[in-house]
């Protein structure tokens, strides 16, 4: 047994409470964090640029800052029940390649809480890479490397290091074409090979997609933990749930 409340959480989703943010593991969390959260926004130094409130838009901003929210507490109490210690994980900004590999509710998660970084490093401390990654680097294939533009910057990434959805999209749309799949919105620039030049080019590369592969298997780790031990509540749905009534990109 898991020691750990049992709830029906079937349709990953509770009837609405008010002032709840969801269930974790059946208890309710008080969403005054959230709107903590929320009103800091709104008063603070980009307030111009968000939503106009009462909409659709406002109404996905609060889904996605409360999915942000719940990943930060589901995180606490796995870190507390594995008795890690979370002075070790200290603060890090992530890359776009990494905040892309990782989702963007999870990379704000990531670079906002010590907790989830120490279950980070606790979930991903086994991880390793592929075999392929210790061949002599003259033995393995070129690697293909995508360009991509986002609201956020450029940057360069192997297509395989990237999430599926949005490999998909932005493969059917080709370059030059703004794309949006799993709450990210980026355009092709335009594709090139990367000969391994090496034995640190080969280390560097080495590295590169362990830290991926980690990213991979947190992400995976992290969704199979949600479902299991979260339950949510009408109106903070995730933002890219198809069933939400203000999800107008789906795929």
């Amino acid at each position: 047994m898991s020691g750990r409340p049992e709830h029906d959480h079937a349709d990953g989703h509770a009837h609405g409470q008010a002032g709840v943010l969801g269930l974790l593991d059946g208890r309710p969390l008080d969403r005054a964090e959230l709107d903590r959260r929320l009103t800091a926004l709104r008063g603070g130094p980009r307030s111009a640029a968000l939503p106009v409130p009462g909409s659709a838009e406002d109404r996905q901003l609060t889904r996605w800052v409360a999915q942000v929210v719940l990943t930060e507490e589901l995180c606490a109490a796995e870190a507390a029940e594995r008795g890690l210690d979370r002075a070790e994980a200290e603060p890090v900004r992530l890359d776009q390649r990494a905040a892309v590999e990782l989702g963007s509710i999870t990379a704000a998660a990531f670079e906002g809480s010590a907790a989830v970084r120490a279950v980070y490093r606790a979930v991903t401390a086994r991880v390793v890479a592929d075999p392929e990654l210790r061949a002599p680097a003259d033995q393995r294939p070129p690697v293909e490397i995508w360009r991509l533009a986002t609201p956020d910057g450029e940057f360069d990434a192997a297509p395989d290091t990237l999430p599926a959805a949005l490999v998909t999209a932005l493969t059917a749309a080709g370059p030059g074409r703004e794309v949006s799949a799993g709450g990210w919105r980026a355009t092709l620039l335009g594709r090139h090979t990367h000969p391994h030049d090496g034995a640190a080019d080969a280390a560097r590369a080495a590295d590169q997609l362990l830290d991926s592969a980690r990213r991979t298997a947190f992400a995976h780790w992290l969704d199979r933990t949600r479902a299991a031990r979260l339950t949510l509540v009408p109106g903070l749905e995730h933002p890219g749930d198809p069933g939400q009534p203000d999800n107008h990109h789906r795929h």
